[in-house]
């Protein structure tokens, strides 16, 4: 009798851990990791307003939990390397990163999700809060997809998303004269609207260790 006593009692003490755990284990079944390295922040800026520069950034690290059957559970943290800045010329490269991004202080850009709603059929709205060179700013993103859930040639699982927004560089305090002097034809060098578009690939977090039975 006592060792069925004993026997209940660790069974008990099972099922209350579980029970309690199980919103974890859920969402961290739902939890995903950025690929760093299949995943990229490309934006475009005006210059002179007649001509498109293209830009590009990777390094991307983060985490976000993806619940396909409700949207508001939906979390993204994620930072971008500054210091990888690329428009194909390193002189340009160098100074903008150099004096307006002002990357040895302000090394990363980040943004944390603050709400996400269902916008259409495969498509997501997200806003949430972007930082740049220490200025927060809330920014809205109209995301396509995730994508069904596919293996690689190794079997992992992985799934794509592409996110665009628009957002004004002089709000995160990114001006200057090489930035913002006149042009005779009217507007300034460099567009204060900057175009942006993330190519995020996503790969699944392993799953929590169940509890061991006491």
């Amino acid at each position: 009798m006592r060792g069925n006593r004993i026997a209940s009692k660790s069974a008990f003490a099972t099922l209350g851990a579980v029970l309690i755990l199980a919103p974890a284990l859920r969402a961290q079944g739902n939890s995903w990791t950025i690929s760093p390295l299949d995943s990229f922040a490309n934006f475009t800026v005006k210059h002179l307003m007649v001509s498109t520069v293209h830009g590009s950034m990777g390094g991307l690290k983060g985490t976000v939990i993806y619940d396909p059957n409700d949207a508001s559970k939906d979390v993204v943290d994620a930072t971008i390397d500054v210091s990888t800045l690329n428009t194909g010329v390193a002189k340009r490269d160098d100074q903008v990163k150099t004096d307006y991004f002002e990357v040895q202080k302000f090394p990363v850009i980040a943004f944390k999700s603050t709400r996400v709603f269902k916008a259409d059929t495969g498509r997501l709205r997200m806003t949430g809060n972007l930082t740049i060179r220490g200025t927060t700013k809330q920014i809205v993103l109209e995301i396509e997809g995730p994508s069904q859930v596919v293996k690689d040639a190794q079997g992992r699982s992985k799934v794509g998303l592409t996110a665009t927004a628009k957002i004004s560089r002089k709000d995160f305090g990114i001006v200057g004269t090489a930035l913002d002097g006149a042009v005779e034809t009217g507007g300034i060098i460099v567009s204060d609207e900057v175009s942006i578009e993330l190519d995020i690939e996503l790969m699944p977090n392993a799953p929590a260790a169940p509890p061991k039975a006491k």
